[in-house]
């Protein structure tokens, strides 16, 4: 049987795993979904349909599965599903969906959310991020796996931003971040290459010199965007991380691509 504080409260309809911890004063809605291992520390809101992946650990005053921030949100069924052991720390918030964006927001696993954090409605974020204190997603963002977004960083909404990429804190993000990518300043510009979380997870050199060079021919070659990256798939395209940035590049449509320049630029 599920660990239930004497002072947390659960609606009728709440489903829990045996095995899930929930602390004192805690609040879970009637269409909320705990699965096997979850532990709710303390305080904790849990509202609308929600689901919440295995070993997730959620810290207190942490609100999720509340209604979307959108004006044009009627009321719909829409879902806030959350994968296996992310760590949610204090007072986060993420918002369910909307129908005009396909009904769910999502996130993977492994994330870890720190202090005040925000994922707005209709999210998609990928595994392994780390979203450092405050950062916080307008609605509509897709976020790629082993992502690090810094404190306090703002993403404007409909922006992505590509897998084992790299924000700075106090960055404001308007502009499309290619996989791989290092971004910085009070309006985000690119300033390289996050060589150092390739490294770290193992890329092969040759995949590294690869993305270098992508970068250099893609941001400051000759020609036409859609001309350097023709290039960039002629001389580097075999090479899968390569492709990861030329298909970024190529899907993008909402928000412009965002390019190096000086980190002091506005």
């Amino acid at each position: 049987m599920p660990k239930i504080d004497s002072t947390a409260r659960l609606a009728d309809g709440a489903r829990l795993a045996d095995d899930v911890e929930v602390g004192p004063y805690c609040v879970i809605g009637s269409q909320v979904e705990l699965r096997s291992g979850v532990r709710l520390l303390s305080h904790v809101n849990l509202a609308g349909i929600t689901v919440i992946g295995e070993r997730t650990v959620i810290y207190p005053f942490a609100s999720l599965g509340t209604p979307p921030q959108s004006f044009g949100y009627g009321g719909q069924p829409t879902r806030l599903v959350i994968g296996p052991d992310c760590n949610i720390r204090e007072s986060v918030t993420m918002n369910t969906g909307t129908a005009q964006g396909g009904g769910v927001t999502e996130v993977g696993a492994r994330g870890y959310f720190m202090p005040y954090c925000h994922v707005a409605h209709d999210c998609r974020v990928g595994s392994d991020v780390v979203f450092a204190n405050g950062a916080t997603l307008g609605g509509h963002c897709t976020i790629g796996d082993h992502v690090f977004i810094g404190g306090l960083t703002a993403v404007h909404q409909f922006t992505r931003i590509g897998a084992h990429a790299m924000i700075s804190g106090v960055t404001g993000v308007r502009g499309d971040v290619i996989p791989f990518g290092l971004a910085a300043g009070s309006f985000a510009r690119l300033s390289g290459i996050n060589v150092t979380g390739m490294r770290r997870r193992k890329f092969p050199r040759e995949s590294i010199r690869a993305v270098r060079s992508a970068f250099r021919v893609l941001f400051f070659g000759d020609g036409l965007l859609a001309q350097r990256l023709d290039a960039v798939e002629a001389q580097f395209g075999k090479d899968e991380a390569v492709a990861q940035i030329i298909r970024f590049v190529r899907q993008g449509n909402n928000r412009p691509l965002c390019h190096p320049g000086r980190l002091d630029e506005t």
